[in-house]
């Protein structure tokens, strides 16, 4: 069971979508990579929690509670991808050195927005990875859980460190500005589909 969750959660997060791109762009800058890593995991492995103790059929139940999140979400997705699409419109050189960066609040707290605006991550853990693990039993749902949870735990921190050995490619300008080009097409197209229902 711990195995067949950490699958399941490893299926569901390696995708390219608005937390992830927002994970790889701090990995390259070495921008507060620990603290956002651990935030993420932590959040994914709450969230799944929470759906194996029910919070799922709460959150498929309410309809204003998944509108809400659908247009807050759609409108903070939308919102990153126009800054992401002017940096690649404008250009200039990324400075790699974070003490040049972003706060670390500012970068916990775009980190949050992309984690919990975003529907698609109640889906997902919540409801998705809740349904599943609660076929396995009372004890066996929370092994499945925690195969969830690590196979997010890896993930994020793959993601977040190893996206360092991708630092020499983006000494360049182009580089970036594929990057935030790409960013502003992933969180303009799931600003979409969240509106579009």
């Amino acid at each position: 069971m711990f195995w067949s969750g950490f699958a399941t959660g490893l299926a569901l997060i390696v995708a390219i979508g608005s937390q992830n791109a927002y994970v790889l762009r701090q990995g390259i800058r070495r921008e507060h990579v620990l603290p956002i890593v651990l935030f993420c995991a932590l959040s994914d492995a709450l969230l799944i929690a929470a759906g194996i103790g029910g919070a799922g059929m709460l959150i498929q139940g309410n309809a204003k509670l998944l509108a809400l999140a659908r247009y807050g979400g759609a409108l903070f997705l939308a919102s990153y991808g126009l800054l992401a699409a002017r940096r690649a419109w404008v250009g200039g050189h990324m400075n790699l050195d974070a003490r040049q960066g972003a706060t670390l609040g500012r970068a916990l707290a775009a980190c949050f927005g992309f984690t919990f605006l975003n529907p698609h991550v109640y889906l997902d853990t919540v409801v998705l990875l809740g349904a599943l693990a609660n076929q396995h039993g009372e004890a066996g749902r929370w092994v499945f859980g925690a195969g969830a949870a690590t196979g997010s735990v890896l993930w994020f921190s793959a993601l977040g460190f190893g996206a360092r050995y991708l630092a020499p490619l983006f000494q360049r300008d182009t580089a970036w500005r594929a990057l935030d080009a790409l960013i502003a097409l992933v969180m303009g197209s799931l600003a979409v589909l969240l509106l579009r229902g």
